[in-house]
């Protein structure tokens, strides 16, 4: 049965903590109006308060000036949209504006300031307050002295400095987790996600799927003439930075694969990370760009620029939606196949019977077997462009009947899909539900144990309230097993827990001797033999009366 301290245990159970997931902030509102403004904007210690989206939101302001600065050296971009690009750099000084005052105001409550003898000029004097304020200091500036726009510009520019604030403490993190680590390990932790890696694991994960994005909405843009006559330059230079930064990760990972397990050995383990699915499509990545810088001058490659598009393959990296898919593609491969085989089957009778019907009706459309393969494929897929159509009454009839069989043709495979995906997902909560059931019998969660439920909610995109329910169920099954302990045939398959079984049973025996009243006892065994002599005998040995 359950204990007390298990009760209490999960009656106090915060599914929020083992998530990593913080609940909104429990702050005083009787606070000082200083210190209740800290609490809520910036103290980093208190989780569920604004500090980490404020951050979150700046760095992307951030980010969105050194676009417009980029930009803003393209006149064919700037020209026609200045008020715009004016309006977007009022408003980032604004808001760099009102958080440098905001900052200045709320350093007496700052755990690196409160102490000092004056917090503000303490405040006013550090690093991240210089770097804030060279931020804004060029629009104000402007306006009281005739500063050179490229000067000017360069100024700006400083803003991204303002990503130390963020960058900074990640480092520092990062540091204290891989002290006294080799510096192979250090790389493994920041390009494979592990216990070392921290918020700067993330945040390279972060980067390098944005460079991603744009190296490919780039290659997008770069097929729209209009935009590659006015951005060629910056397109080049752009590429050329994302396959510096692709070529670098990829040597990262494959130095420090080694300290993965399974990849040991320094030309095994890198050959079979090489193999890896994942790291073939970083090479894919970044192979056109040096095919066609060393290659050019023996044969046009221009054509492979496209292949860069591959690079959007690397976002699948950390998505476990693919891993899925790939296992349920193999699951069920054999039912699909039949479905493909059945579907290619009607694809060529059908082409040739509509090739032997249409063919002398329209023999410029109907010219071959192939052709008629097209239509069919247009016709099963019920997409029907038109610019192949029958016109014999043979030829209409087969096809309607195509277009109708098509519906349920197509059908079976994505219904085998969407049935497979739903059975996987079943039976991944399933194994969380297991895994909850074990690690909640005795009553407590370790760290590890945390981690392990995190990890597996995460990768199956449950809620806490999802996870709540969960335990629930658990708790349930739990008391459930305690009432109802296990059939014989599944104890016996278990020689220790026959034995431990069987130990249970004895002790029961000898506490029924000690509560009975043994002449009774005597009296109602012996009568109408409801036991036999060696029955007896060995009720009487394990009392201990043989």
């Amino acid at each position: 049965m359950h204990t007390p301290k298990q009760d209490k245990f999960l009656e106090d159970l915060d599914v929020h903590s083992i998530l990593g997931q913080d609940e909104e902030a429990n702050i005083d509102r009787n606070l000082p109006m200083r210190k209740w403004l800290y609490s809520w904007l910036l103290d980093p210690n208190i989780p569920g308060n604004f500090q980490k989206e404020l951050d979150k939101w700046i760095s992307y302001l951030i980010i969105g000036n050194l676009f417009s600065l980029m930009f803003e050296h393209v006149p064919a971009v700037y020209e026609p949209y200045r008020t715009w690009f004016e309006l977007f750099d009022i408003f980032s000084v604004a808001v760099f504006t009102i958080e440098y005052a905001l900052r200045l105001y709320l350093a007496p409550e700052d755990e690196e300031f409160k102490n000092r003898k004056n917090a503000r000029f303490s405040f006013v004097t550090s690093p991240f307050a210089i770097i804030d304020f060279l931020a804004v200091a060029p629009f104000y500036l402007k306006a009281f002295i005739p500063i050179d726009l490229r000067v000017l510009r360069f100024l700006r520019l400083l803003r991204i400095l303002k990503l130390f604030r963020v960058l900074i403490p990640a480092i520092a993190e990062f540091q204290e987790l891989n002290k006294g680590r080799t510096f192979r390990q250090k790389v493994h932790a920041l390009v494979f996600p592990s216990n070392y890696g921290g918020t700067m694991q993330h945040i390279f994960e972060v980067f390098i799927g944005v460079w991603v994005i744009l190296s490919v909405m780039a290659v997008i843009l770069e097929s729209v003439k209009s935009i590659n006559y006015v951005l060629h330059l910056q397109f080049v230079i752009l590429d050329a930075v994302a396959v510096a930064i692709f070529t670098v990760e990829y040597f990262m990972r494959m130095y420090a694969c080694v300290e993965e397990p399974g990849y040991k050995g320094a030309f095994l383990g890198r050959f079979k990370q090489a193999k890896n699915p994942s790291t073939f499509i970083d090479f894919l990545a970044i192979l056109p760009f040096f095919l066609e810088v060393f290659l050019h001058h023996l044969i046009d490659l221009r054509f492979l620029r496209v292949f860069r598009l591959a690079r959007l393959l690397k976002l699948t990296r950390g998505s476990d939606a693919t891993a899925v898919l790939v296992k349920v593609v193999v699951r069920e491969w054999p039912v699909m196949g039949a479905a493909t085989f059945i579907m290619m089957l009607l694809l060529v009778l059908t082409a040739s019977l509509g090739y032997l019907f249409e063919y002398d009706a329209q023999p410029e459309k109907f010219e071959n077997i192939p052709t008629s393969i097209y239509w069919a494929v247009i016709t099963l897929a019920s997409v029907g462009y038109g610019d192949i159509s029958p016109v014999t009454p043979m030829g209409r009839a087969m096809t309607s009947v195509l277009a109708l069989l098509g519906i349920g043709i197509f059908a079976i495979p994505a219904a085998l899909l969407a049935s497979a995906f739903s059975d996987e997902l079943v039976k991944e909560r399933d194994q969380l539900k297991a895994n909850l059931f074990a690690i909640l019998k005795d009553g407590h969660i370790s760290e590890s144990e945390a981690a392990i439920i995190r990890a597996e909610a995460k990768r199956l995109h449950l809620t806490v309230e999802e996870v709540n329910k969960l335990i629930e169920v658990v708790i349930k099954e739990h008391e459930l097993e305690e009432r109802n302990p296990l059939p014989i045939h599944k104890i016996a398959e278990n020689p220790a827990l026959a034995v431990e079984h069987y130990k249970v049973l004895l002790g029961q025996i000898r506490q029924l001797g000690v509560q009975v009243d043994a002449t009774q006892f005597d009296q109602a065994a012996q009568q109408g033999e409801r036991l036999t002599a060696n029955e007896f005998a060995l009720w009487q040995k394990i009392q201990g009366k043989a």
